[in-house]
């Protein structure tokens, strides 16, 4: 998902990846930070100990950009192997 959003908006995208129980430190903690697995757009928590929706990503991208939201209609599974 985040190299086609890289092509879609001009945007810089920062991946962190530690251990599971580097999360779970005392330390972590107190940087005020996400619960594992997360996903920020600037200050923005978009999604947090769960898998991120994409259109809620998009949307959030767009808005730190002052970008039009994208539309939300969902592509059906045929309409994405045939990229309709």
């Amino acid at each position: 998902m985040m190299p086609g959003l890289g092509k879609t908006y001009d945007i810089e995208i920062k991946i962190t990846s530690k251990p599971k129980a580097d999360y779970n430190t005392d330390e972590y903690f107190e940087l005020d930070l996400p619960v594992a697995p997360a996903v920020m757009v600037g200050d923005e928590i978009v999604t947090e100990g769960e898998d991120v929706d994409q259109y809620n990503l998009e949307t959030a991208i767009c808005r730190q950009l002052s970008l039009p939201l994208p539309e939300k209609g969902e592509k059906g599974f045929l309409a994405k192997l045939f990229n309709k």
